[in-house]
């Protein structure tokens, strides 16, 4: 019995040393496991968890605000300074257009398009809702009344006293089509070039040279404003008096008119599709002119065949004017330069009419317009008359 209880003692002990054994094992797996480094968290994640290692407590707090702004900013400009400049300035372009919200300031257009050198009074009136100029000169005056179309797009330049010389003048009437940027461009620089064309061209005779000089001025404002890649254009009709001399000229459908006597006399020829000459011009260059409507077009588009611009039509819509020299005697009365707004409507003699019913006046182109309009013109409509006494040499 003694030994039986002494073996059962002995397997207890020997159970209970094997039970303190694993029981270790296991603590010490258990520990092991605890303590393992995690892995490595992935890419994107370090990069979203990287700007900010504030506490909740350092960011809720004023200085974590700038503690945090501070290290997020000196981490972007690092970062920028490694970056090529020219994705830095494209970078600024699109950040500047993505916080450009407010939309672009609209720019509401004047009623009219000109420019004068020389002593000049400018005024304007309203007649039956539409804005009407006025302006008077040195041997001028002119009426531009804007059409029914939500911007004017008639234009006039005047040059006076040209080199000191009272006698020489530059005048011009301009109709622009497709937009303003034709005619503004025309109104600022078709006289300047003509007279800086005066300048370098030089031959002795002195016809031809003026001549050259004309067509090379409405040459080079032509490539001028076609450089700027814009597609609008514009006819004009100008003037230029020198010694004595009148050279009229013209691209499209604006015209010269001059009283002799009392007797109408067109020094300029409108340049219209339907012209047998004009449509031969177009033909022969590949394009093709129809008429619809009653109204002769090129490429069923523009019913005029000449004009500064109209980069599209490049091809069959030429800038080169026809000029006219007229020696100015004591028979030359005036100048009646207009856009196509009033030949529509009034012809050559009714315009030279009313002119010498009003004495020369700015009253007489009021009245131009006012006749123009009353027969249904809704057109832009400018209206100049040039007394040709002030710049005879004689006088």
């Amino acid at each position: 019995m003694l030994e039986q209880l002494e073996s059962l003692c002995a397997l207890i002990s020997m159970l209970l040393h094997l039970y303190h054994i694993l029981w270790k094992d296991i603590s010490t797996a258990i520990s092991s496991n605890t303590a393992a480094p995690s892995p490595p968290p992935l890419s994107w994640k370090r990069l979203t968890e990287t700007p900010i290692l504030a506490s909740k407590k350092d960011r809720d707090s004023p200085k974590g605000k700038n503690d945090a702004y501070k290290s997020t900013f000196k981490s972007r400009t690092e970062n920028m300074a490694s970056l090529d400049p020219e994705d830095c300035v494209k970078d600024e372009a699109t950040t500047a257009t993505k916080l450009r919200r407010r939309p672009a300031r609209i720019v509401i257009p004047q009623p009219h398009v000109g420019c004068g050198f020389g002593e000049a009074v400018c005024n304007y009136q309203v007649d039956a809702g539409r804005t009407v100029m006025e302006v008077e000169g040195n041997g001028y005056c002119l009426a531009s009344r804007k059409g029914t179309r939500h911007i004017m797009e008639d234009g006039y330049g005047v040059i006076t006293n040209i080199h000191g010389d009272p006698k020489q003048a530059f005048f011009g009437v301009f109709d622009g089509h497709g937009g303003r940027e034709a005619v503004d461009f025309v109104v600022e620089k078709l006289g300047q070039n003509i007279i800086t064309a005066l300048g370098v061209i030089k031959i002795e005779n002195e016809e031809h040279r003026l001549e050259l000089a004309i067509k090379s001025g409405y040459r080079s404002t032509d490539l001028e404003f076609l450089s700027q890649g814009l597609r609008s254009g514009a006819c004009a009709a100008t003037v230029l008096l020198k010694k004595g001399e009148l050279h009229a000229s013209n691209v499209g459908d604006c015209r010269v008119v001059i009283c002799r006597n009392g007797i109408a006399h067109a020094l300029t020829d409108d340049h219209r599709p339907g012209r047998e000459d004009e449509k031969n011009r177009i033909e022969n260059s590949g394009g093709y002119v129809d008429c619809r409507g009653g109204v002769w077009r090129v490429q069923d588009s523009l019913a005029i065949s000449r004009a500064i611009g109209d980069a599209n039509m490049k091809e069959w819509i030429i800038s080169e004017p026809e000029t006219t020299k007229l020696e100015l005697k004591q028979d030359c009365e005036f100048l009646i330069m207009a856009s196509d707004g009033l030949w529509d409507k009034v012809s050559n003699q009714e315009a030279v009419d009313v002119v010498l019913k009003q004495r020369i006046s700015l009253k007489s182109c009021k009245e131009l317009l006012e006749m123009s309009c009353s027969r249904g013109n809704m057109d832009d409509i400018t209206v100049m008359v040039v007394d040709l006494q002030s710049f005879c040499k004689f006088v």
